[in-house]
């Protein structure tokens, strides 16, 4: 996530929106959560990810959570501080991440619900500062060789302090649970449910590669699949009740979350129109294209969001809906329509359940 972007998500929650109508016609809007307001975090893939899970309870029919964000942050945080010092300081440490991690989170660490763990700073978390003041401390960690055993104790009491302590079991419903209980019984998680799919030419098509990209600190593999069908596939998940973890690049002038919409817009004059005509023209797409701009680095994984529906406007087009962490901005109130343009173009990475993939494209990927 680039830093222009933390700056953008931190102030979401303050920005308001046009009082522009939806003139698209639903094809399919799945069950989603609330729009939530990640604050001054900039931990877009734990929110974005934990809205697909909480999602995925609702396709199942296992009822309706609100899942803590702070606790996988934390657990994440605390993967990122050993990953950091097994590469003695030579690795990404930020507050980014990618939708994997959540799932990881997860399943290493289990998960809770809101109510039992909400973070230090309240609803809407504020964690200014919270990663240079635990980079800081793993710097001094490695300026010690060997490194001290116990160096993890310092680390968690930085965590406890801005994030709060986590209980080690709560009471859901008239049960007690620990967080690996929940996830397993009341949740029903399991990780292997979940693909991460991408698509650049630079790899081979139906194998997996690890993303370049600088919050992959994980090292995380994506099936890479052709432009045309990622996108199809897409469609398709949504069509047939899922819904879909976007990781995309949200820094240019065509997102426009203030005004409702996102488009590959041809003319300047449309970017800049007080509301946006979703069926202004837009550039043509191409795979040779959207490689071309995330190699010139010009498209960055800067923002995860959650996409739950698709529409259509008078003119045919597609546009998937798409649940943002910034609070409700704009005029669909935290929602904003992407165009398929849009998405094909800056799409950096998605997280599917698996059991949205047709049975062709599962044999293609020796699934």
């Amino acid at each position: 996530m680039k830093k222009i972007l933390l700056i953008a998500c931190g102030i979401g929650f303050g920005l308001s929106g046009f009082a522009q109508e939806k003139t698209l016609k639903t094809l399919k809007d799945n069950a989603a959560t609330v729009v939530k307001n990640q604050g001054k975090t900039g931990t877009c893939w734990n929110y974005s990810t934990t809205s697909l899970i909480e999602s995925e309870e609702m396709r199942k029919g296992l009822g309706e959570f609100n899942l803590s964000e702070m606790f996988p942050a934390r657990n994440i945080y605390i993967e990122k501080a050993k990953n950091y010092v097994l590469r003695q300081g030579k690795a990404q440490f930020s507050e980014g991440g990618l939708g994997h991690d959540l799932i990881r989170a997860i399943a290493l660490y289990g998960a809770m619900p809101q109510e039992a763990y909400q973070g230090a700073t309240g609803e809407i978390p504020d964690h200014t500062g919270l990663d240079q003041s635990l980079k800081s401390y793993l710097d001094t960690v490695l300026k010690k060789r060997p490194v001290a055993a116990n160096w993890l104790v310092g680390y968690e009491q930085i965590l406890d302090q801005k994030l709060g302590t986590p209980p080690a079991n709560f009471d859901y419903k008239g049960k007690n649970y620990t967080p690996k209980t929940f996830a397993k019984e009341v949740l029903k998680f399991d990780a292997n449910d979940y693909v991460n799919i991408s698509s650049f030419t630079h790899h081979p098509y139906y194998s997996t590669f690890v993303l370049e990209a600088p919050d992959n600190f994980a090292n995380g593999s994506f099936y890479n699949i052709p432009l045309e069908e990622m996108i199809s596939l897409t469609k398709s998940a949504v069509q047939n009740g899922y819904t879909v973890m976007w990781d995309a690049d949200v820094s240019s002038k065509n997102f426009q979350q203030k005004k409702g919409y996102a488009l590959l817009f041809a003319d300047d004059a449309d970017v800049k129109a007080a509301a946006i005509n979703p069926d202004a023209k837009e550039k043509a797409y191409s795979p040779e294209l959207r490689q071309q701009l995330y190699e010139d680095l010009t498209t960055q994984d800067d923002h995860l969001m959650h996409l739950v529906g698709l529409d259509q406007s008078s003119d045919g087009k597609y546009f998937f809906k798409v649940k943002n962490s910034w609070g409700e901005v704009g005029p669909f109130k935290g929602f904003i329509e992407v165009s398929e343009p849009y998405f094909a173009i800056n799409t950096v990475s998605l997280v599917v359940p698996k059991a949205a993939l047709s049975s062709q494209l599962k044999k293609k990927l020796g699934i």
